[in-house]
């Protein structure tokens, strides 16, 4: 998967926002950048272009991006809180994108809450007619916490009843403005096994009318296949995909292009479209980051792995961690 945060501007200021994106930021990246570098990461194997923000549809080349995307065989998706999700915009989105995942924070209080929006329930909720009429396929992403999983079924029963096809889980990442306002809230692994068993009860329920997926990972799972998570022995040839070395892959709003999640170690990051194409960057990453990149894998591997760890684990979270860990500045006090 390709991540492509076309921009930090947006109409919220989320408690959770990865980005701590805005109504006061504006910094963004050209779009031929952008489809220069969706047209290198498809030659490099990605498959899937997920575009984000900020409020991506808040950037007014997003469809452009999208049909680009598209022509190249891509499945396309787009992130958005909804509220702006009005008739122009979903027609701007038919046809260019193959599903709409609309973030979704818990019961309306919870949701606005979260927000920072007494109306950001209700603006969402209204616009879903009008995509349900226009046949885009959409879903819904829930943040989970230490403190929401209560409130899961409340998100399911209300995607079952508004028509969505996914309902997808993504654990809190401490990135961001989550750092500072929800400091201490990423669920924990008792909560990511509960999670887990949540999830696997309203698969059951919904059955074919809904996708339920959790974003953590099996430690038996990781065990049995180590490449799974990047973390084999074995160092991938440099004329390898990109994609089979790394998924996913995150393009910033800066041009910044980093692995694994937005604001990952800048130790490890390939470098920036400004100065060069993705395919570029890409080359000189497989020589000299993979190995360190496959390292710190390969450690996280077998700490998460040992037998009295969880059985769940938000891979993607423990490596981001690692690598901000091994990255930060060490202060040497007189």
């Amino acid at each position: 998967m390709l991540q492509v945060h076309v921009s930090r501007r947006c109409n919220l200021e989320c408690l959770h926002c990865y980005s701590s994106s805005g109504p006061t930021l504006h910094d963004e990246t050209p779009a031929h950048l952008f489809c220069a570098a969706i047209s290198d990461a498809a030659a490099e194997g990605y498959n899937v272009a997920s575009f984000s923000g900020g409020e991506p549809l808040m950037y007014g080349p997003l469809r452009e991006l999208l049909l680009h995307a598209r022509e190249l065989n891509m499945v396309t998706t787009v992130t958005t809180n909804g509220m702006l999700l009005d008739r122009r915009r979903i027609e701007m989105l038919r046809g260019a994108a193959n599903l709409v995942a609309i973030s979704l924070d818990g019961t309306p209080e919870s949701h606005n809450r979260m927000r920072g929006d007494s109306r950001a329930f209700a603006t969402m909720a209204k616009r879903l007619p009008d995509l349900r009429a226009s046949g885009l396929p959409f879903g819904f992403i829930f943040t989970l916490t230490q403190h929401n999983l209560n409130e899961l079924l409340w998100v399911a029963d209300f995607a079952l009843q508004e028509g969505a096809r996914l309902l997808q889980l993504h654990p809190l990442e401490s990135v961001g403005r989550a750092r500072t306002q929800l400091s201490q809230s990423n669920p924990d692994a008792t909560e990511l096994s509960y999670a887990v068993l949540a999830v696997a009860r309203i698969q059951e329920l919904a059955g074919e009318r809904m996708r339920v997926q959790l974003d953590v990972a099996g430690r038996e799972a990781i065990v049995e296949d180590p490449e799974r998570v990047f973390a084999g022995n074995a160092l991938l040839q440099h004329t390898q995909p990109l994609a089979e070395i790394v998924s996913p892959l995150i393009i910033e709003a800066d041009g910044a292009v980093v692995p694994v999640e937005y604001s990952f170690g800048r130790e490890l990051a390939l470098g920036n479209l400004r100065d060069a194409s993705l395919t570029a960057l890409a080359a000189r990453w497989k020589t000299e980051k993979q190995s360190s990149f496959r390292r710190l894998c390969r450690e996280v591997h077998a700490t998460a792995t040992a037998s009295n760890q969880p059985a769940v684990i938000n891979w993607y979270g423990l490596i981001a961690q690692k690598a901000e860990a091994e990255t930060a500045p060490i202060h040497v006090h007189a």
